[in-house]
């Protein structure tokens, strides 16, 4: 869903953060006080939050830096531009993960899209739970990829998109995050993105892949209220060392994400691991593994070539693990 172009241009007034008065807000937009006062309300539904100060106007709790499309195109180097067939940009949207799957499914020629949006109302994250999104404050991205041959190609794929993501970070001067296996993104033991890929297909190919990001940019302490783990955000993790550029961030992550893709049929997830060991933030450690109903515990040796867990269970047997859950276990 696209907001209305009034709703689209009082935001993009109130994104500096700073206090705009009713009126001036109604010059700008040339409509009456009322009228701005109806788009306010309509902003605070779609969780954006704002202050309200008599005598001063209207500001956002937080300054937003949304998404811009001819930025995107700036920032991307190359290479991407050429591969890109597509970029949209959603301003609410349920799943920029499902919205690809349906194109997917309609089979269309194009294979490099990349779908964005401000805010999702549906994202989903592992095992069916919800990602939380406020608006305009991470990032959620997701590609849909066409890859020649099938499913079982793609073993360990998505932990190559976890280094592509640490790639990007770093290139942002964001260092010392770490990778837990399968697909999040962490630090110091806190989650802070979640990478969800689905494969559809042919078995013998081809397939697409939809490649799924949330990323913490930016979680307020009431979004935040709302997660079921322990997380953390980059503005956190950057402590005003670093401003950090939504727009430049997505764009370096696309990147990184482009060159993986482009590179995994021929490379396969091998090119990648030992890579992936060097970020990996749960070797050595103390875990459950949830498995359906089943649990089993012991202490991760790290990963085999293929991207299988390695396990060592408290019975000394080292256990290869394709998926499942992982939390850390208290002793």
């Amino acid at each position: 869903m696209q907001f209305s172009e009034n709703k689209k241009k009082l935001l993009g007034l109130l994104a500096d953060g700073t206090f705009h008065s009713g009126t001036e807000l109604a010059e700008q937009l040339k409509v009456s006080r009322s009228a701005i006062w109806k788009i306010i309300n309509a902003l605070e539904e779609s969780g954006i939050e704002l202050v309200a100060v008599t005598g001063k106007g209207y500001c956002l709790k937080q300054a937003l830096e949304l998404l811009n499309k001819d930025l995107l195109k700036l920032y991307l180097n190359d290479d991407s531009k050429k591969l890109i067939t597509r970029i949209e940009i959603h301003d609410q949207i349920d799943s920029t993960n499902k919205y690809l799957n349906d194109l997917a499914h309609m089979n269309q020629a194009e294979f490099a899209i990349f779908c964005l949006a401000e805010q999702q109302t549906a994202g989903k994250g592992r095992r069916g739970r919800q990602w939380i999104s406020p608006f305009g404050s991470n990032c959620y991205l997701s590609l849909l990829w066409r890859f020649e041959e099938g499913p079982a190609s793609l073993s360990g794929l998505s932990l190559a998109i976890g280094v592509a993501v640490i790639r990007a970070l770093k290139k942002q001067g964001i260092d010392d995050v770490g990778l837990k296996w399968p697909n999040d993104i962490f630090w110091q033991q806190k989650k802070l993105g979640g990478i969800l890929l689905e494969v559809s297909g042919e078995s013998n190919g081809p397939c697409s892949a939809v490649i799924g990001l949330g990323l913490n940019l930016y979680m307020s302490t009431d979004a935040g209220s709302e997660i079921d783990q322990k997380w953390v955000d980059l503005k956190q993790i950057a402590n005003h060392s670093i401003t950090i550029s939504r727009n430049k961030l997505l764009a370096s992550l696309m990147d990184e994400i482009l060159q993986v893709c482009k590179n995994f049929t021929e490379k396969k997830f091998s090119a990648y691991s030992n890579e992936w060991r060097s970020y990996d933030c749960m070797e050595g450690q103390l875990v459950d593994v949830f498995l359906g109903q089943k649990t089993i515990s012991g202490i991760i040796i790290g990963i085999d070539d293929d991207g299988l867990l390695l396990l060592q269970t408290d019975s000394g047997d080292i256990k290869h693990y394709a998926s499942g859950e992982i939390s850390f276990r208290r002793s």
